[in-house]
């Protein structure tokens, strides 16, 4: 670094020049340091990857950017006013890694180093010292520029004041508020009074998102006019209700996020003034930490070479390493000069030559490790074409090679050269690879003639569900923000939109680079943070002997899909048009006029205001009600209008979502329907079925039971249905401990007639069929937290009754009880619930206020650890059956899984000893204090197989 440069700013000063005083965010480049850098140890085992991040910037900072004063501003500690103005303000924020403790004093330590004031001050937040700073600045006339990306920060924005984002070294002006919260910077308080903010846990108003808040300051000008409006104005809806519900909550909003510019400075403005940097202390204290690369930077003597840091290996992992996708080596160590430059994202590099991809992937088999993304011109990975694929070897150093834009984009790589190139580094098992929905990466290029099969890889997707599950989502861009503080590029921004869109083939190779790359950048950068918390949150093996080995075994039900008999639905689809049309002409007969069945607003008025049918209510919007609840009460009391709409609204579903919509999903080359599975959807660990969904075809109805025998195996096979019997009431007797269920399921006996039993006193032996659908529904019921209204209205019995029968189950099994106020008071206390293999069920509205949203949480808490225990008692037998059935010489394949069934396609000369295996898999899959029961299946069509 040119040192003269500090010399001439503080010449500036003394001479008169104008004020122009820079204040860093010095907590915000602490953390961001810290999440960017790899781990990296002083020779005496301190940690200093924040630290060496926080000189790396600030070193660069001083150098581009001239100032007549400087400051570095820390928050002092983790309490402040604004938790007495409210307890819960930043009360979710985990307190900061153990390893990064030890480096706030250090990061202090490089400030002084440098001759920058370090400011903080007790009871005040940072950004609270850097608006009472710009404040003061401002009135002296002079300019502050804050070197920061905090959103935070942007209601200081005006005249004289500026931001600096210290990462992609943008100015943040009037304009880049605008495009993030659509207001300006003086109405950004108000705006963020009604989004609130889940990180610090602002509250803000449920259902205000940034896009409704800006319209709301567009049409009324503030918060106070907003509520005022809300409580005279506005026509009924649930926002407005929002708002008058949470009127108080928006205005503590306000205040929580209302920056205080009237601190008393510590430090008064003229002792801030630049100075120049003392060499020979900065040098020495550069050669105690080891930042070789830094002193000869700044054009000094690295300092004594044993001295350096050395990048610390990552916490060992644990798993074997020959299996498939078991944990890579540790990644390498790397000599301390090599530790990327974390100043920022980009410019990207593109590859464009065979060998400059050969010479990127040579630094990755060197390193040990490789990010890598697609990127493709569909989203279905069946059939998804790569476009492109991008790679990354440490923070900012990323690339993207292009290999079918449209020839007029650029110069590209012949793709099969390419993956020709790509495959050993794929194959390699010393380099690790790392994904971000690792599924839909391997699909794309194993079609591309990648190498299938056992690449050792991580997967940041999936890395983040096994701990966090429920607590945030899990795509890319939602990680970066949430861990890394980076708003990517979006897909959008590299397209266009609207009619202006372009495939991705079409974006120039520019624009290309910089979208693709980011995604590998950030991919890299995330599994730096994200790869360490999975042992300090207990989600290690989890992820690495469950969610890891599954995505093969995902894949590969997803590439063999399912037959469909399209003439049969065509059948169904006939018959169901028909049946509709009676229906139809009956339903306009009770009516005493036609009208469209498929409207809300004309049913609501022959039901209500023709018929004056009872128990109406209207919606939101003045309507009239006309919902699945509403008609299933009409049809409870005896009128048949009701009952025979909802039996059309059945057919009529059934029709559109099954039996025209798979005839279309049929794949033109397989002749198959393949769905795709979401691994990192459902806050329990389920997988989701998407495009279409088989998940959700009724299993209780005869229309149901009709759609699934369309479901075929190939000729020559069968198909086998493998199901797990009561697996949820046997996993509540497990985690309850409950003897009396312990004991029927063990002796096999039939646990409903075992509950009428006990709870209602009659003997099991001829029981009549009534009084076990009462104990049935009450079983499942509890797994639900159902209340007596809901039993009431399922057993179409008085609700004081249901009450009694709940009453009577407790008090027969008060371990049930004990378990439900248990998990609610754990999650409460903890914000997440644990299935009894340890996968977090994160459960963000049980702290809520609002007593319903509250209830429906606590419900979610109950039936949390039971659900999400089946998910991971399923999963840990789809990973073992592959081995199994390929050790006994089984050549079935898994097709489908739906919650507690997997279903297999296997030769007919198989189909025994298959059912055999899976069925013993699948009972040896977990331990518990009952035996899990699996039932089997067999048929020429899933309908005869389950």
């Amino acid at each position: 670094m040119d040192l003269d440069v500090e010399t001439a700013s503080a010449d500036t000063a003394a001479a008169g020049e104008p004020l122009h005083l820079i204040l860093i965010d010095g907590s915000g480049f602490i953390f961001r340091a810290y999440h960017a850098i790899p781990p990296m140890n002083r020779p005496d085992g301190t940690q200093v990857n924040a630290v060496y991040g926080f000189t790396n910037m600030l070193s660069r900072l001083l150098k581009d950017h001239v100032g007549t004063h400087f400051a570095v501003i820390f928050d002092a500690g983790r309490t402040t006013f604004r938790n007495r103005l409210y307890a819960e303000y930043k009360a979710h924020r985990p307190p900061p890694p153990d390893d990064l403790v030890p480096q706030f004093a250090l990061v202090r330590e490089a400030t002084g180093a440098f001759g920058v004031p370090a400011i903080e001050l007790a009871d005040w937040e940072a950004d609270d010292l850097i608006a009472s700073y710009a404040a003061a600045v401002r009135g002296l006339g002079g300019r502050c520029t804050i070197v920061s990306s905090d959103k935070d920060l942007m209601q200081l924005i005006g005249d004289g004041v500026e931001m600096l984002d210290p990462m992609k070294q943008k100015p943040i002006g009037t304009a880049e508020v605008m495009e993030k919260f659509g207001v300006t910077p003086d109405r950004v308080i108000d705006v963020q009074a009604l989004i609130g903010d889940s990180v610090d846990n602002v509250p803000g108003v449920p259902g205000i998102g940034p896009k409704t808040a800006a319209q709301l300051m567009a049409e009324y000008g503030s918060l106070e006019a907003i509520l005022a409006a809300a409580r005279n104005e506005m026509k009924p809806s649930k926002r407005r209700d929002a708002l008058v519900e949470h009127a108080e909550a928006a205005r503590l909003s306000r205040q929580l996020v209302l920056l205080c510019d009237t601190v008393p400075l510590p430090q008064p403005i003229e002792a801030l003034v630049a100075r120049p940097v003392e060499q020979e202390r900065l040098q020495a204290w550069l050669a105690t930490q080891g930042f070789r690369s830094i002193a000869t930077r700044l054009g000094m003597e690295a300092g004594n070479a044993a001295a350096r840091s050395v990048p610390a290996r990552p916490p060992s992992e644990a798993g074997d390493r020959s299996a498939p996708f078991g944990s890579p080596a540790p990644h390498p160590a790397a000599s301390e000069g090599a530790i990327p430059d974390a100043s920022g994202y980009g410019p990207y590099e593109t590859i464009t030559t065979l060998d400059a991809l050969r010479a990127f992937l040579a630094e990755a088999v060197l390193d040990g490790m490789l990010a890598l993304g697609v990127e493709t011109d569909g989203v279905e990975a069946v059939r998804a074409a790569l476009v492109g694929f991008t790679l990354a070897i440490a923070p900012g150093r990323a690339a993207y090679v292009p290999l079918r834009h449209d020839l007029l984009v650029g110069p590209q790589i012949d793709p099969e050269e390419a993956m020709a190139a790509l495959a050993p580094v794929l194959a390699d098992r010393s380099v690790l690879k790392v994904l971000h929905d690792a599924k839909f990466g391997l699909a794309v290029l194993e079609r591309a003639g990648a190498p299938a099969g056992t690449w050792p890889l991580d997967d940041t997707m999936l890395i983040s569900y096994a701990q966090d599950a429920g607590r945030n989502g899990h795509d890319l861009g939602e990680l970066a923000e949430l861990h890394l503080g980076q708003k990517m590029m979006g897909l959008d921004a590299a397209t266009g939109t609207g009619r202006a869109r372009v495939t991705f083939a079409g974006v120039s190779l520019e624009r290309a680079t910089a979208y693709a790359a980011e995604e590998a950048d950030v991919t890299l950068r995330l599994w730096h943070v994200l790869r360490p918390r999975l042992r300090t949150t207990k989600s290690l093996s989890l992820y690495e002997q469950m969610e890891r080995r599954l995505v093969p075994i995902i894949l590969a039900m997803e590439q063999a899909g399912i037959r469909i008999d399209a003439d049969e639905l065509r059948r169904l689809s006939a018959d169901f048009a028909e049946r509709m049309a009676v229906g139809e002409t009956l339903i306009h007969k009770l009516a005493g006029r036609s009208f469209n069945l498929g409207s809300p607003k004309q049913l609501g008025e022959v039901l209500f205001d023709e018929m004056s049918l009872p128990g109406g209510r209207r919606n939101k919007t003045g309507a009239w009600s006309t919902d699945a609840a509403v008609l299933q009460d009409l049809a409870e009391q005896g009128h048949e209008l009701p009952e025979r709409l909802l039996q059309w609204r059945q057919l009529s579903k059934l029709k559109s979502t099954y039996t025209d919509a798979l005839i279309a999903e049929i794949d033109p080359d397989t002749k198959r329907v393949h769905t795709r599975f979401a691994m990192a959807a459902t806050t329990t660990g389920r997988l989701s079925s998407v495009d279409p969904n088989l998940q959700n075809i009724p299993i209780r109805t005869e229309e149901g039971g009709r759609i699934r025998r369309a479901f075929v195996a190939e000729p020559g096979h069968v198909l086998i249905s493998a199901d797990y019997s009561q697996i949820e009431l046997r996993l509540l007797a497990h985690v309850a401990d409950l003897p009396v269920l312990r004991e029927s399921f063990k002796n096999g006996e039939d646990i409903h007639a075992r509950t009428a039993s006990e709870v209602f006193g009659v003997p099991m032996a001829g029981m009549d069929p009534l009084t076990r659908r009462r104990a049935k529904a009450i079983n499942f019921g509890i797994i639900y937290g159902i209340s007596a209204f809901g039993l009431a209205r399922q057993l179409q019995i008085e609700a004081g009754q249901a009450k009694r029968y709940i009453d009577a189950y407790f008090e027969r099994y008060p371990g049930i009880r004990h378990y439900m106020e248990r998990t609610k008071e754990e999650a409460r206390a903890a914000g997440f619930v644990l299935t009894p293999f340890g996968r977090r069920c994160w459960i963000p509205g049980i702290a809520e206020k609002n007593g319903p949203r509250r209830s429906y949480a606590e419900r979610q808490a109950i039936n949390a650890p039971l659900q999400g225990g089946a998910a991971d008692i399923i999963k840990r037998a789809m990973v073992k059956l592959p081995k199994a059935l390929a050790d006994a010489r089984l050549s079935a394949r898994l097709l489908l899984q739906v919650h507690d069934e997997l279903l297999f396609e296997a030769p007919d000369a198989e189909a025994q000893a298959t059912a055999a295996v899976v069925q013993d898999v699948m009972q040896q899959a977990a331990v518990l204090s009952v035996p899990l029961v699996v039932e089997t299946g067999t048929g020429l069509n899933w309908g005869q197989a389950h």
